[in-house]
């Protein structure tokens, strides 16, 4: 019955979460329809989202979460001085396309996030069969340490935690 009810619990929570966030008010009312959309938005999609499995590793979140939140703020930095300080002549933007080895469609999607999230970097563009994402770099003068950073930093963890 609750599986049925909540078909995605995660989503389920997560849509509390930010709306909870987003009202900026724990009154009564922002509760109630926070909890009719945990049950109506993932009933609704629950028929476009076969075979979505869970997180194999849920304990791995947190710490996957620190380490970007952590790349974020260093790179909040980075871009700040090459925008402030470095000339233009000297930027090195690259486009560095990133063989996949993660499959699942949450992955991927959590991989493409973070690196978008992650200043001076924008997930533009997922093959056609999947495997492999195509990213812009506002400064990379060494490619191969980006696309390193990420299959070790990111893709890994992310392979840990979904699959």
């Amino acid at each position: 019955m609750i599986r049925r009810l909540f078909p995605h619990p995660i989503l389920s929570l997560a849509l509390v979460a930010v709306w909870m966030a987003l009202v900026n008010r724990w009154a009564l009312g922002s509760l109630v329809f926070a909890g009719i959309m945990a049950v109506a938005v993932p009933l609704a999609v629950a028929p476009y989202w076969q075979g979505a499995g869970g997180l194999r590793r849920p304990g791995r979140v947190p710490a996957f979460l620190g380490i970007v939140l952590g790349d974020i703020v260093r790179a909040n930095f980075q871009v700040a001085r090459i925008v402030l300080f470095m000339p233009r002549t000297n930027l090195r933007p690259a486009w560095v396309i990133v063989p996949l080895d993660l499959r699942r469609p949450e992955a991927i999607t959590a991989l493409a996030a973070t690196i978008t999230l992650t200043p001076g970097t924008v997930s533009c563009d997922l093959s056609r069969d999947g495997r492999s994402l195509l990213v812009h770099c506002l400064h990379a003068p060494d490619p191969d340490a980006v696309l390193s950073e990420i299959k070790t930093r990111y893709e890994s963890r992310l392979k840990e935690i979904f699959e």
